[in-house]
């Protein structure tokens, strides 16, 4: 579960910066300076890591023994900008630690 824990955390990161990057500085220069580049850039492959940050919570929850609405929870905190840095600070330090301590090594 360990290497799904990571995986997890960075994909949590990069799509939290991406999606950051996108409000944040691509937006206001896309409505406010007509300066579309930004968006044309970051928007594809944030939708593209976006997928894969689905993927790769699906397989952390499966490993953990989530419940689907738990699953669902931390997989829509990648869609709010901030949220999957809570999700994935929530994630591995208080949840998986709580699911490795329940588990017999």
């Amino acid at each position: 579960m360990q290497g799904a824990l990571t995986r997890y955390r960075i994909i949590a990161w990069i799509v939290g910066v991406c999606l950051l990057a996108l409000v944040v500085v691509g937006m206001p220069l896309k409505y406010l300076g007509d300066n579309d580049t930004v968006v044309a850039t970051v928007g594809p492959a944030h939708g593209f890591l976006f997928m894969v940050y689905l993927v790769l919570t699906f397989d952390l929850a499966r490993r953990a023994g989530w419940a689907f609405p738990r699953m669902l929870l931390v997989m829509a905190a990648g869609t709010i900008p901030f949220l999957s840095f809570w999700a994935e600070r929530k994630v591995s330090r208080v949840w998986i630690p709580a699911e490795l301590a329940k588990s017999p090594v």
